[in-house]
């Protein structure tokens, strides 16, 4: 009796070795990369929170700056969480968000109406993304070559409408909408920001249409076999980045009160980075939108840090392109 007493006693205080073992076993399938974005942002921003606060870094003003300039990227990389997981990927987002910009306000200018121009606008992104997304699925040309050439094209045509001129909006509405306002003391790019990842968080994570995104980067001809139209949404995917490109476009043309061919030079790469660092694989089959934010939060926060720092232009693209390099090193495959 009393050994017996004595053996369970034992039993409840000290754990068993089945137990180490299965707590040991959960530690070590534990992917931390996945992970890897949320543990990064935390760990730059309590370095540049020791050594430059007392910079300006901490300051709520500073820290809403932060926000306002990774907003547009931001949008960007919701459309192309979508495109990387399905396997593809978008080069030409920044130059049609450029061409957006400038044929928006060339429409306001000459209509004086802004709805014309919004529509202008939003029809750039509907012909760059049936092309796109044409060439790619029917014509079976990779997504790659397809839009670093439409980066070339639309980035030359904004600068021959324009003769690279940039084209004012004087049109307070649109100005407003279009990240220039604020609701109350939110700013309205914040705004733009939320509403695009809540949308794409829910429907890549809990529609039929986002598994059958998932499904067609991961494994193609499964997909088909399970009766996805991978050709539909590979067209889908390429559409809605374009067109999500040209509402960024209207964005900085609202902010800025003017479109102009320059703005989103560059762009892609930042978008890219900001997708892969949030843990969308670049082989397609897995995404996360919550990740993609946080991936431009990041790239936005080192950003402001190296300004403050007091880095020139030259060694702030240094760095991001370190944070390309490995962004895709945290893509590897297992």
């Amino acid at each position: 009796m009393s050994s017996s007493s004595s053996s369970s006693t034992r039993t409840t205080l000290d754990p068993s070795p089945v137990d180490t073992t299965r707590r040991g076993g959960l530690l070590r399938g534990l992917d931390w990369r996945s992970y890897a974005i949320y543990i990064g942002f935390v760990v730059v921003f309590i370095l540049f929170a020791i050594f430059l606060g007392d910079d300006g870094f901490l300051t709520s003003t500073n820290l809403l700056n932060i926000f306002r300039q990774t907003a547009i990227i931001s949008v960007m990389a919701v459309a192309m969480t979508f495109v990387i997981a399905a396997a593809q990927i978008d080069l030409s987002v920044g130059s049609v968000a450029g061409l957006s910009s400038v044929v928006a306000a060339m429409a306001i200018a000459g209509t004086g109406n802004a709805l014309f121009g919004v529509l202008a606008g939003l029809g750039v992104g509907l012909v760059v993304g049936i092309i796109n997304g044409g060439l790619v699925t029917f014509l079976g040309m990779p997504s790659f070559l397809v839009t670093l050439a439409m980066l070339g094209i639309a980035f030359g045509l904004a600068q021959l409408i324009t003769a690279s001129a940039p084209q004012p909006i004087l049109d307070d509405t649109f100005n407003a909408i279009f990240g220039g306002g604020n609701i109350g003391p939110i700013p309205g790019l914040l705004v733009w920001t939320v509403v695009a990842v809540v949308i794409g968080a829910v429907v890549l994570a809990k529609t039929r249409y986002g598994r059958q995104v998932l499904a067609t980067g991961g494994n193609r001809v499964a997909a088909e076999y399970s009766g996805v139209n991978t050709k539909r949404i590979t067209f889908t995917v390429m559409l809605v980045s374009s067109v999500v490109a040209a509402i960024a476009g209207m964005l900085y043309a609202g902010r800025l009160e003017s479109g102009r061919y320059q703005w989103g030079t560059g762009d892609e790469l930042s978008v890219i980075a900001a997708v892969i660092l949030g843990g969308t694989s670049l082989f397609g089959g897995a995404g996360s939108v919550i990740g993609a934010l946080f991936g431009s939060l990041l790239i936005g926060l080192i950003n402001n840090g190296l300004i403050l720092a007091g880095l020139d232009n030259s060694q702030q693209q240094i760095i991001r392109g370190l944070i390309i390099i490995v962004a895709v090193a945290l893509a590897r495959k297992k």
